[in-house]
C-alpha cells in the first residue's frame, strides 16, 4: 500500500519516541480516573497570543487523515499491514492520547485482575457524552521478551481484548475503535525491555469528528 505523504509531519524514525512521551507517563503505577482520561483525550483548542499555539492543520491533510482512518475502521487488527500500522502511529503521534498501564497476564491477552479498575475507568471515559462519536485507536504493546512474531500476535490480541471489553460492557460502537498491535517495537522502557510497564495500552483520539466539521 502506498504510504501517506510526508506532510503528516512526523518522520517514521521519530514515531516511537513521540508515542512513548505521552501524558500517561505522569500516572505511572496509578489507576487513571475517567475524568482525567477524558481531559487528556479531548482535542486541544487553538490558542492565540504569547502562549504556544496549536497550529491549524491544512484541510487537505485533515481529509487524507480522515479517509485513511475510515479505511481501517472496520478492519480486523490482524489484517493491518506493517505500513498501515506505522501510518496509524504517524497520525496518532499528533493527536490527544494517553498511555495507560493496563497490565495483562504474562504471555496472555487476559486482563490482569489488578488492572480491572483501570479498564473500567477507560470504559467510563470513552462512553462519556463529551467524546460521543469519536474514533479512538486502541494500541496494544508487549514487553521485550520473546520473538517478534509472537509479540506482534500477542499485542494484537491484547488490543482486541480491550475493544471487546469496551463494546460488551460500555456499548461503544465497534467501528469507532480501531485496534492495532505494535508488539515489542515501541517499548515504554527500552532500558528494561522485560519490565511489566511495557505491557500496556495506548488510547488515541483520532479527532475525525473535528476534522469533518
Amino acid at each position: 500500500m502506498t504510504s501517506l505523504p510526508r506532510f503528516f509531519g512526523i518522520k517514521a524514525i521519530t514515531v516511537g519516541a513521540a508515542l512513548s512521551m505521552t501524558v500517561g507517563l505522569a500516572f505511572a503505577g496509578e489507576v487513571v480516573p475517567a475524568d482525567q482520561i477524558i481531559k487528556q483525550l479531548k482535542p486541544k483548542p487553538l490558542t492565540r497570543g504569547l502562549s504556544v499555539a496549536v497550529p491549524a492543520v491544512d484541510p487537505s491533510v485533515k481529509t487524507k487523515e480522515v479517509n485513511f482512518v475510515n479505511s481501517v475502521r472496520n478492519r480486523s487488527t490482524r489484517s493491518l499491514s506493517t505500513g498501515e500500522r506505522e501510518q496509524i502511529a504517524e497520525i496518532a503521534a499528533s493527536k490527544p492520547n494517553i498511555d495507560l498501564e493496563i497490565q495483562f497476564d504474562y504471555n496472555s491477552a487476559a486482563i490482569a485482575r489488578t488492572s480491572t479498575q483501570a479498564v473500567r475507568e477507560l470504559g467510563k471515559a470513552l462512553s462519556d457524552p463529551s467524546l460521543k462519536g469519536t474514533t479512538f485507536v486502541v494500541a496494544g504493546h508487549t514487553d521485550g521478551i520473546g520473538g517478534d512474531a509472537f509479540n506482534q500476535d500477542l499485542s494484537e490480541r491484547r488490543a482486541d481484548t480491550i475493544k471487546r471489553y469496551l463494546v460488551q460492557n460500555y456499548h461503544l460502537t465497534a467501528s469507532d475503535l480501531v485496534t492495532v498491535g505494535y508488539g515489542k517495537t515501541k517499548l515504554k522502557d527500552a532500558n528494561d525491555p522485560t519490565d511489566a510497564i511495557n505491557r500496556r495500552v495506548q488510547v488515541v483520539n483520532m479527532d475525525t469528528k473535528a476534522a469533518s466539521q
